[in-house]
């Protein structure tokens, strides 16, 4: 008698980011996107729309721009999250049998690719189970949350029912703390050898409005677990 086959399961890993401007024309309506997303601001659509569109046209012109002008006209972080995006799937395919398939994929919040893009290739892939990974490290309402929230809505449009399970966050976990520490020593180095002065080390995080925080958004204390 043939040995019965194995039938082949399918993973998707979806990593999600903020996203950034890819050049100087997309500066704008990234800027757009992230004050239109009411966990951001919150406010009726009307007055959020006219608030998006005043701070988006502003800032595109002022410190926006100048700060995307800097580093090229836009953002590193696609790039290097598509980069995260494939040394996960290596790293995933080391751990699970032959007879599972994994596919990693990047989602993006405010600028492309977003999960109206990303939802149907992973349809299209048609997997067993779906993953969502949070990159970042610390729970928040306007991150995390705002992009799962979109990745369901988006889901349930096109009929993606699948299993799903979501990873998040980690900011006490010690391969995370390790890695940054490993990360910031190799720099430190560097930066020591080529000045010949030991450098002085800013860490900083993103602020949130107050009335976020006594909401009971927690990332703050978790910012502050470092």
């Amino acid at each position: 008698m043939a040995p019965k086959k194995v039938k082949e399961k399918k993973i998707a890993v979806i990593l999600f980011n903020l996203g950034g401007p890819t050049g100087p024309k997309t500066i704008k309506p990234f800027l757009y996107n992230f004050f239109m997303d009411p966990n951001i601001i919150r406010l009726p659509k009307p007055f959020r729309w006219c608030l998006a569109k005043l701070i988006s046209i502003r800032r595109s012109k002022g410190e926006a721009g100048e700060a995307y002008g800097e580093m090229g006209g836009g953002s590193p972080l696609l790039e290097n999250t598509i980069a995260q995006q494939y040394a996960v799937e290596e790293e995933l395919k080391k751990l699970v049998g032959k007879n599972t398939q994994i596919r990693t994929y990047t989602c993006m919040r405010y600028w492309h690719p977003m999960a109206p893009s990303i939802a149907p290739q992973v349809q299209a892939f048609n997997p067993d189970q779906i993953m969502l990974v949070s990159l970042y490290p610390q729970f928040s309402t306007t991150t995390f949350w705002s992009s799962i929230a979109q990745w369901f809505t988006v889901a349930q449009k096109i009929g993606l029912n699948k299993p799903t399970t979501t990873f998040c966050c980690y900011p006490q976990l010690d391969g995370f703390i390790k890695a940054s520490a490993d990360n910031i020593k190799i720099k430190y180095q560097e930066c020591k050898k080529a000045t010949g002065r030991a450098p002085r080390i800013l860490f900083s995080a993103h602020s949130l409005p107050e009335k976020i925080i006594t909401d009971g958004d927690p990332y703050a204390w978790k910012v502050s677990l470092l």
